[in-house]
């Protein structure tokens, strides 16, 4: 058996890595990929979701792939976060499995690696996806720093680019709420994952908004405030929201 690892935060998962990962297991010939969500974010801030919801987020939005798979070796509470130390556990839990691990090009780049020798030896093939926005001589550099016995097991895979990201997902419900990123988190259980993404990701908006202070606009003297229907009417409820964006628009 051939497996992907696809490790990472996954907070959230989004639609570019489920383009990744089927591109690798097409691309590679894979019997499956394993969406690895890690506990220990090494070289990134905490996540904002937990570990048990990132993994309820991830199951629903692979539920209707049987290539894809949800392994917790990585959010077991004696992971280390270190793909050296992850991939020997793996190995031991499928042994007849030879692996490739999947990684975004930005990840590489910009991450700095614990016994990367040991990473690759563990594997078949480390496939690196392009990511928007890492200069192709960046990426060189990292691949030119392998030693050249290993270096034939690293492959850039060629498929394009998809500029989704899990900060652009969280920035969107930071402004904007459950409409902005519903789209954006599509899977065959596109309804249970956005209300999943929504409720781990608004909590982030509302605990950062709770800590700024209240601003009072200034009001003239005397200025009273207006009625209570007014004030709700002004802002538009969801519902009319879709109703304006689905009505075909004037030229």
């Amino acid at each position: 058996m051939r497996l992907g690892v696809f490790g990472g935060s996954f907070d959230p998962i989004h639609n570019a890595h489920l383009f990744v990962a089927e591109s690798v297991r097409l691309l590679e010939g894979l019997d499956r990929v394993l969406f690895v969500p890690t506990r220990n974010q090494r070289h990134r801030a905490p996540s904002h979701a937990g570990e048990a919801d990132r993994c309820e987020m991830i199951r629903l939005a692979i539920a209707g792939n049987p290539g894809f798979a949800l392994d917790e070796t990585d959010v077991a509470p004696d992971a280390t976060g270190y793909t050296a130390d992850l991939l020997p556990k793996l190995q031991a839990k499928y042994p007849d499995a030879k692996l490739t691990f999947v990684i975004g090009a930005d990840s590489l780049v910009n991450s700095t690696w614990r016994r990367f020798d040991e990473v690759l030896e563990a594997l078949e093939y480390f496939a690196i996806a392009p990511r928007p926005g890492v200069r192709s001589d960046a990426l060189a550099r990292v691949i030119a720093a392998v030693p050249s016995a290993l270096r034939e097991r690293v492959r850039t895979l060629n498929v394009p680019e998809i500029s989704e990201s899990s900060s652009l997902i969280r920035s969107l419900v930071a402004k904007a709420g459950a409409p902005a990123i519903s789209c954006r988190t599509r899977s065959g259980r596109t309804s249970s994952h956005a209300v999943v993404c929504v409720r781990n990701l608004l909590a982030l908006r509302h605990s950062s908004r709770s800590r700024q202070p209240r601003r009072r606009s200034p009001r003239a003297a005397g200025a009273r405030r207006p009625p209570k229907a007014t004030r709700r009417s002004a802002a538009p409820s969801i519902r009319s929201l879709r109703a304006s964006r689905s009505s075909p628009k004037g030229t």
